[in-house]
């Protein structure tokens, strides 16, 4: 407790400088016991370890240090904007099961029984909260994207009425608010389900409407608005991009399945006037690998322009997955030209370094090529080299045969990787910098895009202070965080750990919080010192 006061004492007095310049005065602080100057030379020491690959982020995560600044930020006056969450992967395994276990005891419970392990692939236990939290966390060893996609699956068996829904969204807002101090919620939900893809397919959900899953998450909402006047939120339907995510019974094409879906939208909105305050925004979701062309844009396009023309904001995940850098930018370049986003969210194809990325794959490259051994069948490395178009076929047969280069085919690998570099960054600057002129913001995720993209080594390589010091319009979500094991704070923590030179704690606040006001922020910083430091 006395090492929290000293924390806000000295970020209040210093107006939330680095985190590296606030241990520093902390140290030197007169009241700092010995016992916390010991605590805090160490926390600095696994700073410098972190940024020097020697650990992983987590060791920080759990020192005593990171519980006070935990502290510090969950006692912050003004409540976060949480800009990205998901409400399947936001249900903890409590909620999740006290709604779960009448469904399996139900007549219809060995068949959705039977689902969830289609679905998983294995057999599977699902007798208490205990078991449902091993299913719906994703463990380290799992990080990947296909596999987050299957572990959502399971909180999707309860959504089935308009009152779980309801029920879904207050646990929700109570426990952001009072956990994490999340004020603000942009709650991102499927609209409609119905889909040819089988293992999406979830039984029971025959009755449920767009309106009755509208209505609940709005009730839900109100209910603890209620409670918490302070509370906000929005509510923003998302779309799978997928092309073949459509229900194919009722509907020829996703374009008029999608179209479907714009009309049923706009009419609760004409039924419910009420609602036009908290929806009117919608977004994009799904596996994006094979969505880049021009092409796959078209399908979404008519539908986004009437929805806009009814006031309607366009978020969009894009730059998320890849797999070949090149259209991960494409993706977002054309999210951009035809679909006319307000938001960006993920965005990491735009935030490599395309120097870095492609010379550690040739690293790769070349330590196999060394060994004798071909380039792993449609796997990412193999897919940027077959990708850069000055290396002669010749080469490229040999990396894919594992037959090993000559000197000067190895030189001729790494000039040809320098230019398609250079390329690739001309693409991404350009993209970038139209995003910034027509101030699309964009939504950083770090755990999500460490874990699910492997684009990038650790945290400390996640480019949301590169974009925060380009200009970028950011914002700050944790995607699905009981899926991901994170919440909105830690997600601060870890921004904060991986600059922690250069990045000021009030700049953090200030995103995190959408507050503009720098001096409004100082004042409260000093509210803090008021009630904490006496």
């Amino acid at each position: 407790e006395h090492l929290k006061k000293n924390l806000i004492k000295i970020i209040s007095e210093t107006n939330g400088l680095s985190l590296n310049h606030t241990l520093e005065l902390l140290l030197a602080n007169r009241d700092t016991t010995e016992e916390e100057k010991n605590l805090i030379l160490e926390f600095q020491d696994l700073i410098h370890q972190f940024q020097g690959d020697q650990i992983k982020i987590n060791k920080l995560l759990s020192h005593p240090i990171s519980e006070a600044i935990f502290f510090f930020f969950k006692s912050f006056p003004i409540p976060y904007c949480e800009e990205h969450i998901h409400l399947t992967g936001s249900l903890n395994e409590i909620f999740i099961w006290e709604h779960l276990e009448g469904i399996l005891n139900s007549e219809h419970g060995k068949e959705v029984l039977e689902k969830i392990e289609s679905v998983y692939g294995r057999e599977v236990s699902l007798k208490n909260e205990s078991d449902v939290k091993n299913l719906i966390q994703l463990k380290e060893d799992e990080e990947d994207f296909f596999t987050y996609l299957k572990i959502l699956y399971l909180p999707k068996v309860i959504l089935r009425t308009k009152e779980i829904h309801s029920k879904a969204s207050y646990h929700m807002a109570k426990e952001l608010y009072e956990k994490f101090n999340v004020g603000s919620i942009r709650l991102k939900f499927t609209l409609s389900r119905s889909t040819a893809i089988k293992s999406e397919q979830v039984p029971g959900l025959e009755d449920l409407t767009s309106e009755d899953v509208v209505l609940g998450l709005y009730e839900g909402f109100i209910n603890y608005q209620k409670e918490n006047p302070k509370f906000s939120f929005t509510l923003t339907p998302c779309f799978r991009k997928e092309l073949d995510f459509f229900d194919k019974e009722n509907y020829s094409s996703k374009k008029e399945h999608f179209e479907s879906q714009v009309k049923d939208l706009l009419e609760i909105l004409q039924k419910y006037p009420n609602l036009k305050n908290v929806l009117n925004e919608v977004d994009t979701v799904g596996d994006e690998k094979n969505l880049y062309r021009k092409a796959h844009f078209e399908e979404l396009k008519e539908g986004f322009r009437k929805l806009q023309y009814n006031g309607f904001r366009i978020k969009s995940h894009h730059g998320e997955t890849w797999k070949i850098l090149r259209k991960g930018v494409q993706s977002v370049d054309n999210a951009m030209n035809i679909w006319h986003i307000d938001t960006l969210e993920h965005g990491i194809s735009l935030g490599i370094n395309p120097n870095f990325y492609f010379h550690r794959i040739i690293q790769e490259v070349m330590d196999l090529n060394s060994r004798g051994e071909p380039l792993p069948e449609n796997s990412v490395i193999a897919n940027e080299v077959d990708d850069i178009n000055g290396l002669s076929n010749e080469i490229k047969r040999k990396l894919e045969k594992g037959i090993t280069l000559e000197k000067v085919e190895i030189d001729q690998l790494t000039k040809e990787k320098f230019h398609h570099a250079r390329e690739i960054e001309h693409y991404q600057h350009d993209v970038l910098n139209r995003m910034i002129d027509k101030n699309v913001s964009l939504v950083s995720l770090p755990s999500s895009n460490l874990k699910l993209t492997g684009a990038f080594p650790d945290y400390k390589d996640h480019p949301f202070s590169w974009w925060e010091k380009k200009g970028v319009k950011l914002g700050i979500g944790t995607d699905n965080y009981i899926t991901l094991n994170t919440n909105f704070i830690r997600e601060m923590m870890i921004i904060l750990f991986s600059e922690a030179e250069t990045l000021k704690i009030t700049k953090l606040i200030m995103i995190a919080t959408k507050e503009t006001r720098r001096p409004y922020i100082s004042s409260k910083l000093w509210e803090m010192r008021k009630t904490y430091c006496r």
